[in-house]
This record gives structure tokens, sequence and C-alpha cells, in this order.
């Protein structure tokens, strides 16, 4: 990599703005460290790899719960080396750690774009977008939760760190074909290449700048090399998801309608992550800094000299920091447009902090430079450093107040008609824990130690539902196994319990393996990810499966006095027939059955009909959808309707 000189005072202000950002970021995640719901999903797929289950939710069903594969394992090595420390803090350490790496080293990216313009020249770098991403609460609550928000961060930065880097390589590169330098060259295209498993969407960012590295390099053979490097891993762990769990995407891209189409609800999302924060004010600052960077301060770190001769015209026009920083800009906001499209999601915030982030990686410092007359005369100089000042201490001035904002204020603790909450918030209330870290600070949420009571009273087995009081749960008892079973077999050993809720994570972290945790939206159901999205349904949470499926997959007592009274026997029978559907049992075969080679074929080769299934989530609906005889059913079925007119 070539090596430009910084002044003592660009480097001195890089360096100390690189540590003042990096520990007011770490601090201000701290003072609001959590573990989310979702973050426990994760965890629990931790315990069942310890557990020799694989990597899934609940044993026996091979469903990918967890949106990004990288953190699952990233988790799960941490747990290793950790040994006997707690995953909620493994989770914790490892979030942190990687949020603050990110904003690190997007700033010494955006610090080597301007290198080329500063050598030998007076200068101080200043944080610019990297101040306005910390000082935005959301960023700091996704610091840690538990999510993967931080693994992107700190791919986002070690991408555009590299990218930077083989931007400005052709300076140094002695001659065009060497060998010189293409191992860092595939270094970076497995990198890009490894998007997806970070986040799907991720794979924007990474496509663009992996493709972009596939053209720029001189010579079939090279790009080979470029080509392997950049999709063994994606394309291999593409086909182990195919294979192993029978569909294109996670469960929870399926779940979500991921591909789904909510405009009105997604620009409702970007106003709600907007308005509190007043985002539009940093975003004309930030432009017009940038604008002042490109055009007029720094043209010599876009401007190409001493090329070596030799490279194509398609070379030297692409392998430039200013393509490097149009593919970041881009793809930041082509991801902030699918999420717009696709209608947001529910916690505040939270799915549009990486396109922010990508978008702003290159002015996440901003250089002002003493005037010197090589650019432009020493009066126009003073002028312009003098408005980079300005707007910079704007800037400044903004982050100050964004960072002690409000935030939603009083719509942060309860669902409204957005559906969209502080999720922090929220769980901090409902728990009475300013830190929900672990499992057992969710066991003060509604229902939740009262799981632990139900489990204990039920023996021989139960499906477990949530009742309308929040202190208990109905219980639906498993069927008896018959009486001459011997103590030790394995139906009395592990008597068959189902949870089903919608809060899988703190449920799921909060009781054995041994215990089925199901949820109505799809998330970790292999049933209710396969229905349709109910119109007009909360955004993440609009599917919603009825608890009779649930009963006629069993083994429970279908019938009265066992079922709750808000479910009908009928229902349940003609869901228990419903299962009988030669595609739906063709889907749960290839999860539920024992791993084989034959099988992960199969599921390869049909993952594509699976990913598109979707099922009716009424069973006399499903029923008419498959071409089954509807069941003998059992007095009259309810049909939401007076039994007779007025």
């Amino acid at each position: 990599m070539p090596k430009f000189p910084f002044t003592m005072s660009a480097r001195v202000s890089l360096w100390s703005g690189v540590a003042v950002i990096g520990a007011l970021f770490a601090l201000g995640a701290w003072q609001r460290r959590w573990i989310s719901d979702d973050g426990l999903i994760v965890l629990r797929t931790i315990r069942n790899l310890q557990a020799g289950n694989g990597p899934v939710f609940n044993a026996g069903e091979r469903v990918e719960a967890n949106t990004s594969t990288a953190w699952t394992y990233l988790n799960w090595i941490g747990a290793w080396v950790g040994g006997s420390v707690q995953l909620e803090y493994v989770a914790l350490a490892l979030a942190l750690a990687c949020s603050v790496a990110g904003v690190v080293l997007a700033m010494l990216g955006a610090g080597r774009l301007y290198a080329p313009s500063l050598v030998g020249r007076q200068a101080l770098l200043l944080p610019a977008s990297a101040l306005v991403y910390i000082a935005i609460p959301p960023a700091r609550d996704f610091a840690t939760s538990g999510l993967e928000t931080g693994l992107g961060l700190a791919y986002i930065g070690l991408l555009w760190w590299m990218m930077v880097c083989w931007s400005q390589r052709l300076r140094s590169t002695p001659t065009a074909g060497s060998s010189d330098g293409l191992l860092f060259t595939a270094a970076v295209a497995a990198v890009a290449g490894f998007s997806p498993l970070i986040r799907p969407e991720l794979a924007v960012l990474g496509g663009l700048a992996w493709l972009l590295i596939f053209i720029a390099t001189p010579g079939w053979r090279r790009r080979l090399v470029i080509f392997i490097a950049g999709a063994a891993l994606p394309i291999g762990y593409q086909i182990f998801r195919m294979g192993y769990y029978g569909l294109l995407v996670p469960s929870p891209a399926l779940a979500k309608e991921a591909s789904g189409s909510k405009w009105s609800q997604g620009l409702t999302y970007l106003a709600n992550f907007n308005n509190p924060y007043l985002l539009w004010i940093p975003a004309l600052l930030l432009l017009g800094l940038g604008l002042v960077l490109l055009v007029v301060r720094s043209r010599s770190w876009w401007v190409r000299h001493d090329i070596p001769a030799g490279y194509s015209w398609l070379t030297r026009t692409l392998q430039a920091p200013l393509v490097v920083v149009g593919v970041f800009v881009a793809a930041g906001l082509i991801q902030a447009l699918y999420w717009v499209h696709q209608g947001g999601d529910f916690m505040h915030g939270r799915v549009l902090l990486l396109p922010l982030f990508t978008m702003m990686a290159p002015i996440a410092v901003i250089p002002v430079v003493v005037p010197d007359g090589r650019l432009v005369s020493r009066e126009a100089g003073y002028l312009l450093a003098g408005g980079t000042t300005v707007l910079w201490m704007m800037l400044a001035g903004w982050a100050a107040w964004a960072a002690n904002s409000p935030g939603m204020g009083r719509d942060a603790t309860w669902v409204t008609d957005t559906g969209i909450v502080d999720e922090r918030r929220f769980y901090s209330q409902a728990t009475g824990n300013a830190h929900p870290l672990t499992a057992a600070d969710y066991l003060d949420y509604p229902r939740m130690r009262a799981v632990l009571v139900a489990i204990e009273n039920t023996p021989d087995g139960a499906l477990l539902l949530p009742s309308g009081n929040y202190d208990q749960w109905d219980v639906v008892p498993a069927i008896p196994p018959p009486a001459d079973l011997p103590p030790d077999a394995p139906e009395r050993l592990n008597p068959p319990h189902t949870v089903f809720f919608t809060n899988m994570g703190m449920v799921g972290m909060n009781v054995g393996l041994n215990v089925r945790v199901i949820d109505q939206i799809g998330l970790i159901n292999p049933l209710a990810m396969h229905t349709h999205r109910v119109e007009g349904g909360r955004i993440g949470h609009d599917k919603d499966l009825f608890p009779d499926w649930a009963v006629a997959e069993g083994p429970f007592l279908a019938e009265p006095p066992y079922l709750p009274a808000y479910l009908d026997e009928n229902w349940v029978i003609e869901a228990r027939a419903a299962l009988d559907c030669p595609a739906t049992e063709s889907r749960l075969f290839g999860i539920r059955a024992p791993m084989t080679p034959r099988l992960f074929f199969s599921n390869l080769t049909h993952a594509a009909s699976f990913t598109k299934y979707r099922i009716d989530r009424v069973p006399k609906y499903e029923l008419i959808r498959c071409g089954l005889v509807s069941p003998p059913l059992k007095g009259e079925q309810y049909a939401g309707f007076p039994a007779t007119g007025p």
C-alpha cells in the first residue's frame, strides 16, 4: 500500500479525533447497554450449537432463525473463547467492540482518502459524519442490543478502509500485470464477497465493491482469482443453507416478506427516524462539506498522478478513489430505498443505521487546510477554510443537541398506529430494568416467570398459550403416555412442552432446550413463516398463525374441556387434516427428518419452491387450497356470525 506522510498537525488531529470519537461512542453505548429479545434469539441458537443440535432454534427442526450468519458464528466462537462467561455478556462485548471498531475504521479510511492532498501541508482532520452518527440515539442503542448492527458497522468500516487502500494502489504498483498487490486485492474481494453473511441487504455494497474490483483487475487469470476469493464463501454457504434449511433466505426474511412493498409504511418509518433529531440539518451540512471537498479543497485526492504505463483505460478509470466514494454513496442510498420500499421495521431507526453509515463513510473526517496557495489563492483559501470551519461548528452544535434528544418522547414505549417503538426503552419499562442484559432480567416481563411455573406444573407436557391477564398461561395438556410405559422411556424423561408466543427470545433463553418455542409471526415457526401477510398488520409482525395449528401439530388433547374457550375444536380438526397436504408434508419433512445426503440434495433442488410456498392461515381455506376433503366435524363450526339473524 502506498504511504502518504502526514504533517504532524494532520496526524495528531486524526488520531486525537479517532480516540475522542471512539471513547464517546463506547461511553454512550455503555450508558444505553441492553440485550434485546431478538438478540436472545441468536443466543438460543448458540446454546443449540453448543449442545450438538446444530445451528437451529429448536432441536430437531432446522430453521435458520438469525438473519446474520456471521453474527451467529462470531458469538459461537466468542462463547468458546470465553469459556464460562455468560452468553449475554459475550454478545454485549462483541457488539460494543465491533461498533466502536466500525466508526474508527471509517475515520481512518476517510483520513487515508484525503492523505495524498495533505502531504507536506499543515491541516487538521476533524470528525464529521462520524460525529453525526454517534450523536444519533438509536446508533448508541444498537451499538449493543445483541443484534448484528455492530458487526455491520465493523464490516462497512473495514471494507471502506480496504477499498480506499485498493483505489490508491496504482500509485505504487511498479508495472502493469505485476503480481505485486494481487494478494491484497484478493483479500479485499473476499471481504466484499462476505457481505451477505453479515446481512443479506449488505450484498448491495459488497456486490458493487466486488464487481468494481473484478472489472478493474487486468487479465483473466487475475480475475479468476478475484472471482474465487469473493464468491467461494457466500456461494458455499448458500448451498449449505438451501440443503440444510431448505430455503433461499433466512427465515426472518421469509417471515417479514423481505421482497414485499409497503412504501407508505416505509415513508412513515423514515419520518419516524428523522423527526426527533432533524436529520435533514446534518444532511445539508455534510452535503455542503462534501461538495467543498470534491470540487475545490482536495482535487489531488481523486486526480491520479504518475500511474505506471501499461494499465488499460478501464483500470485507470475504475481503480480510483472517486469511484470508490461513488460506490459507497450509491450502495447506502440503494439500501435506504430498499428499506423504505419494504416498509422499514418496528424498531425505531434500526434498519436505516447501516445505510446511513455507508453513505457517510467518505466524510467520516474532513480536512481543514491552512491556505498555502497551491490549489487556490491564499485569499480564497482562507475563505474556504473559514467556511469549512463554520459548517463543522454548526455540525458539532447539532450533534450536542441531538445526543440529548428525548427521541420518540412519550410514544417510545407503547405501540402506536405506526407500529414503531423505541425497543430499548420499551423493554426497560416493561421489565423494570434500566439495562435488561440477561435472560433472567426478562423474567420480569409479563408472563415470563409464569411460563416456568406452568412448565413445572405440567410434568407430562403441555402446549402453553398466552392468556389475556399477563401473569399466567393457558394450558392444553399433552396426550398422556400409556400407563405401562417404562419410567425411563423418552416420552416420560422428555415430556412434550411447546410455548406459543411472540417474544421467543426471552422465552427460549429461560427454558430448556427440550422445550419447543414457536411464534405466530413465523421467525422460527415453519408453518407461520409460509402464511401470507395480514393486510394492515404491524410491520415485522404481519403474519399471524392461529394457535389452533399449534394444537393440531400435537401431541395435545384437542377437545373440551382441555381447549381454551377461544379455540374451536373443529378448527383444530381441520388444521390437523390440512397438515396432510402433500406440499406441506414435503416442506416439514425437509426440515424435521434426519439429515442425509439424499435429503440435503432434495432440499437443495426444492429450496426455491419451498421459499415461494404459502399456506392459508384459516384451516378450512387451506383444505380447499390444497384440494383436501374436509374431515367430519363436531357440532356446528364457529364462523364469527350469530347462529340466527335478527
